[in-house]
């Protein structure tokens, strides 16, 4: 049987992945740039619309660093309003599991399923930042070793919670006692139309690897191959089973960006000025610095790489980077400078990029479907690099496509982001008792 492929749609801003010099690129805070794209999404009866978010602005070199945006909206508040414009779509919200509580976020969640009908996700992240924690009023941060057994624990209790009252409607006492969480009381809402929201999960570490396969619906990742994103695959959902989950109990979408041409040089031509749009010379150097951890100002973009090694702990940019070991990545982007004789900014471009769909909308639709049918992913995130008309020409021109081919629907069917996905209503689970 054909498997059927999940789309879903990114609003882009974080980093540098939009073109805002791009005359079409419009507000990342008005709300009719999140309607534009959500309606666009819903059109192309996508899953879901999935927001970002980031609970400080990060700094380089003591400066707001450049490639953040400044004024993002909170994410929940923004899918509330778009519940009122759109009918079926799924309506995802990253929300972070160490700088919120579980009584006060399951209410939030749950207030926006019974609101959209059962279209609410939640994208849980974790921080083990103090830069990040000096926002708060708890302050400083979680150690890094605790961050995913408290969002573990987090979202066990936000279960508990959803699943308090009974099926005819009569709230019962909860009580939750755990390492990180000791609390008891009544929640103030039913169960939810989809039960409980679907939860989404962004994480390649082995501990993530862990987490999304003992609690998440949906995993967002990054792949750079069709034979990556396959390992990666295979290695997440064989590790379902040690929880009683099978492979349907979790989709795994990475997120792309797509670019199309009437023909593959076209294509390919259009895709090369984007990333040179997107990375910038002070990009570049920026980037790097991230990476090295020293100041690297007086390098030359279109220069070779730095023949100094990097430091272990980079400190120049204060928030979270998601760089991940910069020593190995350093010795890998060398390799690659070296094997191709790149520059800083060239380099910079050929590591950074994400994964693309780049060609004819033919060409992008059969190769969409060849990474579904290889078991390399069960569909994707797109992250276009306009705002907000970046999903315009994937939805009027391969959709059809895609559906013509038999992989992806030509209609809802169901009314909850849990039916598009091909999930069941989540058992309720059993009430520890009230004191």
């Amino acid at each position: 049987m054909t498997r059927r492929m999940h789309l879903a749609a990114h609003f882009p801003g974080v980093n540098n992945t939009t073109v805002w010099a791009d005359p079409r690129s419009r507000s990342q805070i008005e709300f009719s740039s999140f309607e534009h794209l959500a309606r666009t999404a819903e059109r192309g009866l996508f899953d879901f619309f999935f927001l970002a978010e980031g609970l400080r602005l990060r700094e380089h070199k003591g400066r707001i660093h450049d490639l953040d945006v400044v004024g993002r909206p909170e994410s929940l508040t923004v899918l509330n309003a778009l519940a009122a414009v759109t009918d079926r779509l799924g309506l995802a919200a990253t929300v972070n599991a160490t700088f919120n509580e579980p009584y006060e976020l399951a209410r939030r969640l749950a207030t926006s399923d019974h609101l959209s009908g059962g279209r609410a996700a939640w994208n849980v992240v974790t921080s083990s930042d103090a830069f990040t924690g000096e926002n708060f009023r708890r302050g400083g941060y979680l150690d890094r070793a605790d961050r995913y057994s408290r969002a573990a624990e987090f979202v066990a209790t936000a279960r508990e919670l959803w699943d308090s009252w009974t099926p005819d409607g009569v709230p019962r006492p909860f009580a939750h006692r755990g390492r990180h969480f000791d609390i008891a009381g009544e929640f103030g809402l039913p169960r939810s139309p989809q039960g409980h929201p679907v939860v989404i999960q962004a994480g390649d570490s082995d501990e993530g690897r862990e987490f999304a396969a003992s609690t998440a619906d949906v995993v967002f990742t990054r792949h750079s191959s069709l034979e990556e994103g396959r390992a990666f695959s295979a290695d997440v959902k064989r590790r379902l089973a040690g929880y009683g989950r099978t492979p349907d109990d979790l989709k795994i979408m990475p997120g792309v960006g797509v670019v199309l041409g009437d023909t593959a040089a076209e294509a390919r031509e259009k895709a090369a000025v984007i990333r040179r749009q997107q990375t910038s010379p002070q990009t570049a150097i920026l980037t790097l610095e991230q990476i090295w951890g020293v100041d690297l100002s007086s390098y030359d973009p279109d220069g070779p790489l730095p023949d100094i090694d990097p430091v272990a702990e980079p400190s120049l940019t204060r928030g979270r980077t998601g760089r991940g070991d910069t020593v190995a990545i350093a010795e890998k982007w060398r390799a690659l400078s070296r094997e191709k004789g790149l520059s800083i900014r060239q380099t910079v471009i050929e590591a950074g990029g994400r994964q693309s769909f780049v060609g004819t909308p033919g060409a992008v639709a059969a190769e969409m479907e060849e990474f579904v049918r290889q078991d390399a992913a069960d569909g994707f995130i797109l992250v276009p690099h306009l705002t907000p008309g970046g999903l315009d020409e994937f939805v009027d021109q391969v959709v059809p496509l895609l559906q013509e081919r038999g992989v992806f629907r030509t209609e809802y069917r169901g009314t909850t982001l849990r039916s598009h996905l091909g999930l069941s209503e989540p058992p309720r689970l059993p009430l520890s008792s009230a004191p």
